[in-house]
């Protein structure tokens, strides 16, 4: 019978459990607080991670967030080998995830597109009881 994830899955997903608690209760820095890890991709000879943050409410903290959370990348993968039962901790490599900031332009874009809409159909339904 197949396993429901694989192996590589299993991994990303503690590797993203493991650093976020890392992150939260062993760094003080205070530009990384609020970091969120929102999710990590291995390379599939676990030597390389690329570990995806964002900062809850505040989207113009990301990339100095993610700078420093690389300078502190060896301590936070000393943490990881202490926590995990891995052959090889991979190397860890921060990066800005954009996409909730994407989502939430576009949400105001199609929000605004309907409300533009309504505002034209009210129009014309002002126009044609005129006639």
């Amino acid at each position: 019978m197949p396993k429901e994830y694989s192996r590589k899955s299993r991994i990303n997903i503690q590797l993203q459990r493991e650093l976020t608690g890392l992150i939260r209760d062993e760094l003080t820095d205070p530009r990384v607080a609020n970091v969120t890890v929102t999710r990590v991709d291995a390379s599939q000879d676990m030597r390389n991670a690329s570990v995806f943050i964002s900062v809850m409410g505040e989207d113009e903290r990301i990339p100095e967030a993610a700078k420093t959370l690389n300078h502190a990348s060896g301590r936070l993968r000393h943490g990881l080998g202490q926590r995990l039962k891995l052959r090889h901790i991979p190397a860890l490599h921060f990066l800005g995830d954009f996409q909730l900031v994407q989502a939430t332009r576009v949400s105001q874009v199609i929000r605004d597109a309907i409300r533009n809409d309504e505002g034209n159909a009210r129009d014309r339904d002002d126009d044609s009881t005129e006639s």
